[in-house]
Parts: structure tokens; C-alpha cells; sequence
């Protein structure tokens, strides 16, 4: 089958809230097929614990190379301890150049409590504006009512929480079905 006949996988918001000395990356649980949920509870967000130095990574995009990516970044992040953007400046640099990697169809959200980037395959490493990113199917929606919220009494979990539901309410490619994970540095 051609890709381009290939139905796809869909099915990801992932939303980053850095507020109030924390961050908080929360994802839905939704994975479809088509036109079809293949899966409603999948963990999309993750705690990742590379030379002592603990990160919490949330991705969108094919789940084997989201893995993969996720190893890569481990690695990275055991050359340089404690150095979230120089990890994900080499992974971002090693995606967009190395052949197998290039052919990886997945983007994440990575922090360590104190920074927050969105790395993708294009070789960007981005440092959100407004404290909020989001990426996914369902990650405009999530953005939009993110910041919306940003000036609210609600801490980044609320915030996160809220936004998530929110897209759920207006992407068919996302459920309420959440994982979230909090950091503070």
C-alpha cells in the first residue's frame, strides 16, 4: 500500500503549561486508525530519568518513532547532564540530518521543570511563547485555551487539565482519557 493510501494514525493532543514554579505536561489517551479508535487509553506522556536527571517528555506522532526519539534523547541527555537544551539541540541536529531519522514521523514536548521545548524532526528545538505548548491533532485547540487560561487563578495542572478537555470537546482525534505528569525545578 502506497503511504500516501495509507489512512494514518491520528489521534494525539499534548499540551505543556509552565506556571507557578512548575510544569506540566498532559496528554489524552486517544490513538485511531482512519476513522477508527484503535486504542483509548495509550500513555503518551512520560517520566524519563537519564543520568539522574529527571524530564518529563510527551509525544505526537507514530509510536515506534516517538520511541525512538525518546531513547536518542536519553542518550543526549546522559553525554550532557542536566543540559535539557543542549540534548535536544543534538537531538533536533541528529533528526534532521541522519537518514533513519529523517524518515521518523513524531514530535515531543520535553522539559525538566524549568525549561520547555517542542523538538521536531525539521530540526527545530522551540521554546514556547506565553508558557504553553502544544502539539498534536487536537494541539491548536489545547493551545488556544491554554493561554486563554494563563491569567486565571488555576495552577498549571488546572490549567493543562482544562485545555485538554477542551480539545477533546472540539478534535474527534482526542478523548478525556488523560496522563499527566508534573515537574518543578
Amino acid at each position: 500500500m502506497d503511504k500516501s493510501e495509507f489512512p494514518g494514525w491520528h489521534g494525539t493532543t499534548i499540551v505543556g503549561v509552565r506556571k507557578g514554579g512548575e510544569v506540566v505536561v498532559a496528554g489524552d489517551g486517544q490513538v485511531s486508525l482512519g476513522q477508527t479508535v484503535i486504542k483509548g487509553s495509550a500513555r503518551k506522556v512520560r517520566r524519563l530519568s537519564p543520568g539522574g536527571t529527571e524530564i518529563v517528555a510527551g509525544f505526537a506522532g507514530s509510536t515506534a518513532d516517538a520511541f525512538a526519539l525518546l531513547e536518542r534523547l536519553e542518550a543526549k541527555l546522559e553525554a550532557t547532564p542536566g543540559q535539557l537544551q543542549r540534548a535536544a539541540v543534538e537531538l533536533a541536529k541528529d533528526w534532521r540530518t541522519d537518514k533513519y531519522l529523517q524518515k521518523l514521523e513524531a514530535m515531543l514536548i520535553v522539559t525538566d521543570g524549568a525549561e520547555l521545548y517542542i523538538v521536531t524532526g525539521a530540526g527545530d528545538v522551540l521554546e514556547p511563547e506565553h508558557n504553553v505548548a502544544a502539539i498534536g491533532s487536537g494541539g491548536n485547540y489545547a493551545l488556544a485555551a491554554a493561554r486563554a487560561m494563563m491569567d486565571s487563578d488555576m495552577e498549571a495542572e488546572g490549567v493543562a487539565r482544562r485545555a485538554l478537555e477542551i480539545a477533546a470537546d472540539i478534535c474527534v482525534y482526542t478523548n478525556g482519557n488523560l496522563t499527566v505528569e508534573r515537574i518543578a525545578k
